[in-house]
């Protein structure tokens, strides 16, 4: 089977910052943390291929480093909505109109009202802004989308002949959901966290931006973003490399789910198999 384009360009940005943050665990051109003052606000060149920030720091090591933060944090926060969210979205599909599924939707219309930045403060103001509790306000967020989406995928199943002749067959709705339901809803679910995890490296620069995420002196983009708007008059590259990288990133995580869509939707594949072939003229 021939892998959509966007897949593989997808596959390719985001492969690019997964790879720099894993080897930035084994080196980086230079210490992120050690600060050359004389070197301030260098601009790129050979030694320091991003140039340096005000504190003399290698903007393209920091990169690196932000790089493992941002796609970390992202990772626990949608494990935490898939964790949560999955079962709650299955639970409320199994008990489809009952005290169960209406309790499962009000809350999660309760925590919708709430955008993750508004938990976050919330979060910080009672624990204090670390990364921790950045994942914390993501991954809460993160598990009302994942709920709905496993309700709504499970709800057209649950009608199916197959779900039917195991009800029959004396299984159980908890049994049913996970053995039956989820593997066939699992193509949605995937999707949706590819989306879900670019909304949480976005959603992580925001909160380093305000202040509330990773903490000095651990990189981040949003921090770097943060710490240039003075300067960016003179010393431009302060924003342009964090803002490229987190700008290639998310698009590289949403050309992903794009494509993993055209694989796993079989709504999809029909309309392109039964497309017709233009003769050559």
């Amino acid at each position: 089977m021939k892998l959509p384009h966007t897949l593989v360009l997808g596959a390719i940005l985001f492969g690019l910052f997964l790879a720099a943050a894993l080897v930035s665990f084994l080196w980086t051109p230079f210490d992120v943390e050690t600060l050359d003052i004389a070197a301030k606000l260098r601009p790129p060149g050979a030694l320091h291929w991003f140039g340096t920030d005000h504190f003399g720091r290698d903007i393209f090591s920091m990169i690196m480093v932000g790089a493992r933060t941002s796609i970390a944090v992202a990772v626990v926060a949608v494990g935490i909505g898939v964790a949560l969210g999955v079962p709650l979205g299955l639970a409320a599909a199994a008990r489809h109109g009952g005290v169960l599924d209406e309790v499962i939707m009000r809350g999660n219309d309760l925590v919708f009202a709430f955008p993750s930045l508004v938990i976050a403060i919330l979060i910080t103001a009672v624990f204090g802004p670390s990364a921790l509790n950045a994942i914390i306000a993501i991954g809460i967020f993160n598990v009302p989308v994942f709920a709905r989406i496993a309700r709504s995928g499970a709800l057209s199943l649950w009608t199916l002949d197959y779900v039917l002749a195991a009800q029959v067959a004396g299984k159980g709705k908890i049994r049913i959901s996970f053995e039956h339901i989820l593997p066939n809803i699992a193509n949605l679910l995937i999707v949706q966290g590819t989306i879900q995890f670019s909304l949480g490296i976005l959603a992580e620069a925001a909160l380093s931006y305000v202040g509330l995420g990773a903490q000095p002196p651990t990189p981040s983009w949003g921090r770097m973003l943060a710490d240039s708007q003075t300067m960016i008059s003179f010393a431009p590259h302060l924003a342009l490399f964090p803002g490229f990288a987190i700008v290639l990133t998310v698009l590289g995580l949403n050309l992903m789910g794009d494509g993993l869509r055209d694989i796993l939707d079989p709504r999809i594949r029909r309309r392109v198999r039964s497309r017709p072939e233009r003769s050559p003229e």
